[in-house]
């Protein structure tokens, strides 16, 4: 996306959420009947009617879907004001040899990717690879003219990180630092250029503070996991986000990350069992105590999934503290669960229409905020949604001085 079209972006997206809050904050999993159903009873109805292979079947292009009014013409807006062009390519060098050999595929992928868009204009002096891990992305990086430090909170990951580095010989020095507290000058400074995949909350919106605060001369962030954040409510980075009267708890925050394209068939039956289960006790416990509000459950392991339901649901009731009769009927609220989950997951696919507007408005206040500090930004995915639906991608550079 052009850096001149930021603005215009945003307000768009943002009078969108804003307009229609009702649809997309309320949550089909811990309410029996959402507000807007009594405002668009055709669309509700035709939905409810629909199985949860239909919901599966368009869960990850909801855009695509037929459904009455208003779907179809937010679908438009919506799909409309998220088209984000590719970032243009560059050449990567090739990577040292087996230095793949420790990193997952999908995640080796990602790398490749994120690698393969990283062109700025002035010579990268050294990379730091930002909540590293154990330093996949930074030994991809790293070269002889342009080295590379990660910063890993965890001792362990440090550890193993620096055996692989020493392993391959690669450019690459390992360090145990909590980036959420201050660092030391040495770890980050004007001539580094720090990179993050997939950095969550905090950690993303710390990283494009202090790289602004210490003038960094680039920056290459994928944002991830925008609700992992020790505040209840989302601090806007950018002025004209700080002025918009969009107020995002946590849990709207989770909206972009309910898009799922990873998990094969078992992970996906195991959710699926999971969730019918849940709701199926839900319903039971609504029943029971008379009152008509969501019980939050903890998780139990996967292996009580293995369990009768009698067992699974008499786990959760005994974990929260609550009696149930002897006499209930579980192959009746087993059956309830799996039909309330059908129509959860079709309800759900109106919400579906705004986690991308939603989690674009999110980047947008971050490029809008670099911009405010002097940098020229570029927005753009490094992937197709198929091998990460986190594909949204800001590049930041200093302007070069004449």
């Amino acid at each position: 996306m052009h850096a001149d079209a930021f603005v215009d972006r945003f307000q768009a997206l943002d009078r969108l959420l804003v307009d229609h809050q009702d649809l997309w904050r309320p949550r089909p999993f811990v309410e029996l009947q959402l507000p807007w159903e009594a405002t668009y009873p055709e669309l509700a109805a035709w939905l409810r009617a629909r199985s949860l292979a239909d919901a599966e079947a368009v869960h990850t292009a909801p855009h695509t879907l037929a459904a009455p009014e208003p779907f179809r013409s937010l679908a438009h807006v919506a799909r409309a004001l998220t088209q984000v062009a590719e970032l243009a390519g560059s050449v990567l060098h090739p990577p040292p040899a087996r230095q793949d050999v420790a990193v997952p595929g999908r995640k080796w992928q990602q790398i490749e990717a994120f690698g393969s868009k990283l062109s700025f204009r002035q010579p990268v002096q050294r990379w730091v690879d930002w909540c590293a891990g154990k330093g996949h992305l930074a030994r991809r990086l790293a070269q002889p003219q342009a080295p590379a430090l990660c910063l890993e909170v965890d001792e362990a990951l440090v550890g193993t990180g620096a055996q692989l580095s020493q392993k391959v010989r690669a450019q690459v020095s390992h360090r145990q630092a909590d980036v959420l507290h201050p660092l030391p000058a040495a770890y980050l400074g004007s001539l580094d250029t720090p990179v993050a995949l997939h950095a969550c909350g905090d950690l993303h919106r710390q990283l494009l503070r202090v790289t602004a605060d210490r003038e960094c001369r680039q920056l290459a962030l994928v944002p991830c996991c925008y609700d992992r954040s020790v505040a209840t409510h989302y601090q806007p980075l950018s002025a004209i986000a700080q002025a918009s009267s969009l107020q995002l708890e946590r849990e709207d925050l989770r909206l972009p990350l309910c898009e799922t394209v990873t998990g094969g068939q078992r992970v996906r039956r195991d959710r699926d069992l999971s969730m019918a289960r849940r709701l199926g006790f839900d319903l039971l416990q609504r029943q029971v105590t008379q009152r008509d509000d969501y019980l939050n459950t903890p998780p139990l392991p996967v292996h009580w999934l293995r369990q009768p339901f009698a067992a699974f649901a008499q786990e959760l009731a005994r974990l929260k503290g609550l009696e149930l009769p002897r006499d209930v009927d579980w192959p009746h609220w087993e059956a309830q669960g799996f039909q309330r989950l059908a129509q959860v997951r079709n309800l759900e696919l109106v919400r579906g229409l705004f986690r991308r507007p939603l989690e674009l408005w999110l980047v947008l206040d971050q490029a809008l905020f670099l911009q405010q500090r002097g940098y020229a930004v570029q927005l753009g995915t490094f992937c197709s949604a198929e091998l990460t639906p986190r594909n949204l991608m800001l590049l930041a550079e200093k302007p070069t001085l004449a």
